[in-house]
């Protein structure tokens, strides 16, 4: 009787595990490490943290920690839609800017050859309105002017202050703002002299040695109780291999992808909470088959439209910028993976589209989603300057931004391994164990003929015009009313 009740507890259970220490205690408020520029930063904030040591390079940031060892560990955050009112007037208090950059604007201009000549003159001093780009929230627009030779990036900016996993978030919309860090990682992947990087990302994988463990343990176990059956599967596929493509692994921007790939593998098992209700997990949607197919899904850039003027001097990116997609594999006996042809697990396939269709509002809760966005922005813009010769035709040769000497932001630990997380839905003896997955960014194809759109109706080109340029010597943003 006994054994017939475990039986039929297998047969429709659900057990989502996964295990990882929790690494002390995380401060709600937390504020990122600051480049190490040599000297100490200032700004207009009273809270900036010069930290610049080794002390800094393993904080918690998009929701994980990377002990010094490369193991990664998701950190106990709260998102940020479990921030009460309070909380939320304390951390403002706590912060102070100037009256102008902390003013909402529809359109925040920032020419990146005077940013980076405001810094230079300042003898590499990264003030915080610089750090954060002046509360810029989106990249939306690129514009060249060959007038004054300018290269302008354009978004909806406003005040900001300390927020949560390591992230300077908007008074009002309470989401991340860009950082100069990962700006100027994209430019290096694009930068003024060389070819693009071609594709940026990052994979978590399970070894092969893991895959014929597990392979073997699965066709051995089938009656364990499951408490017993998920511990195995985890001891099985031992430890998983990160993977980081294009940039250094030992930047923010590597850092916070594979914060972003990890979380999304978590919600899509069941092992974090949903960042919205409404979404739909993989867990709860799919049905096992008698097949061994692993699930691998990938972040890749999703624009409704990428609008380009006709002299491709002006860029406008719309649309949400990501999208979440699956690729079934199997594994064989020995170990290796092959990519299934033909219809996606209906739980793989309900998973990735309401991710998609929901991902502004995960985003909202989520901020890792927020700024995993950002970075695909800056990407783009990246590929686009890159790919017209702005740097060229205004004689910028980012002689500092190009620099680790001069500018280091190789200066965290690299994620190398994670504990596997292992979802795993039975039914009779039937075993699914879904592990896998990255971020795939190619840039360039996001600008190529068959994606990108000509401003016919001069729409872009009118917000050119807009764009004052006479500016006093030092002033490197503006806004455009």
């Amino acid at each position: 009787m006994k054994n017939r009740q475990q039986l039929l507890v297998l047969r429709w259970f659900v057990v989502c595990a996964v295990i990882f220490p929790l690494v002390g205690t995380v401060p709600l408020f937390a504020q990122p490490p600051i480049a190490d520029t040599g000297t100490e930063g200032t700004g207009t904030g009273d809270t900036t943290d010069t930290d610049t040591g080794v002390a800094g390079i393993n904080r918690p940031g998009g929701g994980v920690f990377i002990n010094p060892s490369g193991v990664l560990f998701r950190n106990a955050s709260m998102d940020v839609g479990m921030l009460n009112a309070r909380q939320i007037r304390a951390a403002k208090a706590s912060y102070r800017l100037s009256t102008d950059v902390s003013a909402e604007s529809p359109m925040r201009c920032i020419s990146l050859n005077r940013l980076e000549n405001a810094i230079s003159e300042a003898d590499g001093i990264i003030s915080n309105e610089m750090m954060y780009l002046a509360g810029v929230q989106r990249i939306t627009h690129v514009f060249y002017f060959p007038e004054s030779k300018d290269i302008v990036i354009a978004g909806p900016a406003e005040g900001w202050f300390p927020g949560h996993e390591g992230a300077m978030i908007g008074v009002n919309t309470l989401q991340p703002v860009c950082e100069l860090q990962d700006l100027v990682v994209a430019l290096r992947a694009y930068p003024p002299n060389g070819e693009g990087v071609g594709i940026v990302g990052c994979s978590i994988d399970p070894t092969t040695e893991g895959n014929v463990r597990l392979q073997q343990f699965v066709a051995q176990s089938r009656s364990l109780i499951p408490r017993v059956f998920a511990n195995g599967v985890r001891r099985s596929l031992g430890m998983q291999t990160i993977r980081v493509d294009g940039i250094p692994a030992t930047t923010n921007a590597a850092r916070m992808m594979v914060a972003a790939d990890y979380r999304m593998k978590l919600i899509g098992l069941g092992l974090d909470g949903k960042p919205y209700p409404r979404m739909q997990t993989f867990i709860e949607r799919t049905m096992p088959n008698a097949s061994n197919a692993l699930f691998r899904w990938f972040f890749i850039p999703d624009y409704e439209s990428v609008i380009l003027t006709e002299d491709r001097t002006g860029l406008e990116l719309i649309g949400n910028g990501v999208k979440l997609v699956g690729e079934n594999e199997v594994v064989s006996p020995t170990g290796e993976r092959t990519i299934v042809e033909g219809e996606l697990d209906p739980g793989s396939k309900a998973y990735t589209r309401s991710f998609t269709q929901h991902y502004p509002k995960i985003a909202e809760k989520a901020l890792v989603f927020a700024q995993l966005r950002n970075w695909i922005d800056m990407l783009i813009c990246a590929a686009h300057i890159q790919r017209e010769d702005f740097y060229g035709k205004s004689g910028w040769s980012m002689e500092f931004f190009a620099s680790e000497e001069k500018y280091p932001l190789e200066r965290f630990t690299a994620p190398a391994t994670v504990e596997p997380a292992v979802g795993m839905r039975t039914m009779g003896r039937t075993v699914l164990t879904p592990v896998g997955g990255g971020v795939l960014i190619e840039a360039e194809r996001a600008l190529s003929e068959e994606n990108a759109q000509i401003d016919k109706d001069g729409k872009i080109s009118g917000k050119q015009k807009q764009i004052a340029l006479n500016l006093p010597d030092g002033v490197w943003w503006w806004d455009v009313k």
